[in-house]
């Protein structure tokens, strides 16, 4: 579809269709769906899973985990079909999804902290590499209970998969998008060091 045009063309469409995808506050439209008001008013303040889960809805904290993860996805696969001459599109498009759910313009650029897209992002360009996320997300938070804990870890493996399985690109791409989820986490880690962090199925 974009052969004849520029290639810096290509990537605009590509940043464009990420972002745009990347940006849908999919927590925040869903509990007001719900008649559950804003979800940026309790908790974290936060637009994703985890916090929705604080409304004390799991299928919605469930859709919204699911609907986050799949955006980032979207932004590969649709750029993929569009741009099938220019396979690095898709890792913009990725990337592009992933910074648009951190820096939505719809709510001031203030979203979520990104595991769920990255996910996505990472479903889209390299699935096997999601059953490494998996497993180690599930060891970690299985002896640690601690969620957070166990998405930091997964983050930190990722690049270091992709390095090993020969997928250089991907894996310095994941190596600054998990950067980003550190920094993004950055309260998560101050409570994990003090030990006030709340585990996996904690109610206090």
């Amino acid at each position: 579809m974009f052969e004849s045009v520029a290639p810096w063309v290509s990537y605009v469409v590509a940043a464009l269709v990420g972002y745009g995808l990347g940006s849908i506050p999919f927590g925040l439209l869903l509990t007001r769906a719900a008649g559950l008001g804003d979800v940026r008013a309790i908790g974290s303040g936060n637009i994703g899973a985890t916090n929705v889960l604080r409304t004390g809805n799991k299928k919605l904290a469930a859709a919204t985990l699911l609907l986050d993860l799949l955006k980032g996805t979207a932004a590969v696969l649709v750029v993929r079909v569009l741009m099938p001459e220019a396979p690095e599109a898709n890792t913009l498009a990725g990337i592009a999804a992933f910074v648009g759910h951190l820096f939505p313009v719809w709510l001031g650029f203030k979203g979520g902290k990104g595991v769920a897209t990255y996910i996505g992002v990472l479903l889209g360009l390299f699935w096997p590499a999601v059953l490494v996320f998996t497993g180690v997300w599930i060891a970690v938070a299985y002896f640690s209970r601690y969620s957070s804990l166990a998405a930091l870890v997964a983050t930190l493996v990722v690049p270091i998969a992709l390095w090993w399985l020969g997928e250089n690109v991907l894996a310095a791409v994941f190596a600054l998008i998990t950067i980003v989820v550190w920094v993004k986490h950055h309260a998560n880690i101050r409570r994990l060091l003090s030990g006030t962090e709340g585990k996996i199925g904690h109610k206090g």
